[in-house]
C-alpha cells in the first residue's frame, strides 16, 4: 500500500485547533484576493478580525510561510507574498513535469482500488462543476477541494512520496492563480469536459494519451493567466 499523504507541515506550538483555524482563514483569504499581493499582515490588525491571539496568529503565519503564501521580513513582521506571470510559468511547466510522470506511474501500477478512488473522485468533482457557474465563494471553494481531490486520485498509485509531495507543493501555489482566473474567466473552456478526457484516458490505461491531455489541462490555466490584465499581478485586481 502506497503512503499517499505529502510530508507533513511543522507542527504548531500553539493550540492547535486555534492555529489551523486562523491558518485556514488567513489562507483562504490570500488566495480569495482579500489580502492583496504585497500587502502588510500587521498581527495587531489581524487578530482583532480573526479573533485570536497575536501568538496564534503568529503561528498561522509562520504556517503560511512554509506554504510560500506569506513572507517573513524579520523584525519587520509578514507581507502577503507577491505574484508574477514568471513565478507562475516556473510553478506550472515544473508542475506538468512531475504530475505527468506521476499519473505515467499510477496508471501502470494502479491497481482496481485506485481506480474506485478515481471513479469517486471524478463523481464528487463532476457534481461540484455542475454548480460553478454560479460563481457562490461556496461552490467554488467545494470545486477546489473537489478538484484537487481528483488530481490526488490521480497520481496516488505513483510510489514516489516525493513527487507527490512536490506536486502537492506546487498544486498549492498554483491556487491563488487559478482562483482568482476563475472569476475573470479570460478565455473559455470547458474544464469539465478537459476532467473528462482526462479521466476516460486514464481509466482506459492509456497514459501517453492520459498524460499528453493531463498537460495541455495544466497548461490552458497558465494561458488564461497569460491574458489577465496587469493589475492582476500588482494586487489591484481585486475579484
Amino acid at each position: 500500500m502506497n503512503d499517499t499523504a505529502p510530508l507533513p507541515a511543522p507542527a504548531p506550538t500553539e493550540p492547535k485547533t486555534l492555529v489551523e483555524a486562523a491558518y485556514h482563514r488567513l489562507r483562504r483569504d490570500i488566495i480569495e484576493g482579500v489580502h492583496a499581493p504585497g500587502e502588510k499582515l500587521r498581527v495587531e490588525h489581524l487578530k482583532d478580525q480573526y479573533e485570536v491571539g497575536a501568538g496564534t496568529l503568529r503561528e498561522a503565519l509562520l504556517l503560511l510561510v512554509t506554504d510560500a503564501l506569506v513572507t517573513g521580513q524579520g523584525q519587520r513582521g509578514f507581507r502577503v507574498a507577491p505574484i508574477s506571470l514568471a513565478d507562475f510559468e516556473d510553478i506550472t511547466r515544473t508542475r506538468v513535469l512531475l504530475e505527468t510522470e506521476a499519473l505515467r506511474q499510477s496508471i501502470a501500477l494502479g491497481d482496481e482500488a485506485w481506480e474506485a478512488a478515481l471513479v469517486a473522485a471524478f463523481h464528487r468533482l463532476s457534481r461540484a462543476e455542475q454548480k460553478l457557474a454560479d460563481h457562490d465563494v461556496s461552490t467554488t471553494e467545494e470545486w477546489e477541494l473537489r478538484n484537487r481531490a481528483f488530481h490526488e486520485a490521480l497520481i496516488a498509485a505513483c510510489p514516489s512520496r516525493w513527487i507527490r509531495h512536490f506536486q502537492h507543493i506546487l498544486y498549492q501555489q498554483s491556487e491563488r492563480y487559478r482562483r482568482i482566473s476563475l472569476f475573470r474567466q479570460p478565455i473559455q473552456r470547458d474544464i469539465h469536459a478537459e476532467h473528462q478526457a482526462i479521466f476516460d484516458t486514464a481509466l482506459a490505461r492509456d497514459a501517453t494519451r492520459a498524460t499528453a491531455i493531463l498537460s495541455e489541462h495544466i497548461l490552458r490555466t497558465l494561458d488564461a493567466v497569460k491574458r489577465m490584465p496587469p493589475d492582476f499581478f500588482s494586487g489591484k485586481a481585486g475579484r
